[in-house]
């Protein structure tokens, strides 16, 4: 599964989070993948996007990044590929539907 991870850096101080990446580096445990992030141009906000099955290494890896003035929102998410997938099939019906004679 995927999730979209949003940090929100207290002050948009992003140093403290920063220090400690740079020191221990990203800390996820095995099974959990980062896939890429973006930063706000002011600081204040991280979107990470994050890959796994077992929301317990989504936890742990949040209880290591406490007391550092970031608080995380975790938002599972589907790709857009994948939803035009399921959404497929009722716009065929609709568009059938729209197209028979009443």
């Amino acid at each position: 599964m995927l999730f979209m991870v949003i940090e929100r850096f207290r002050d948009a101080d992003m140093v403290p989070i920063y220090q400690r990446l740079r020191a221990e580096g990203r800390m996820l445990p095995d099974g959990l993948d980062y896939v890429d992030s973006w930063i706000e141009p002011n600081f204040a906000r991280c979107f990470q996007l994050m890959r796994c099955d077992d929301l317990r290494l989504l936890q742990q890896w949040v209880l290591k990044w406490r007391g550092l003035g970031v608080s995380l929102e975790i938002v599972p998410v589907v790709p857009s590929k994948d939803t035009r997938e399921v959404v497929a099939p009722l716009l065929d019906q609709l568009e059938a539907e729209a197209g028979s004679p009443a």
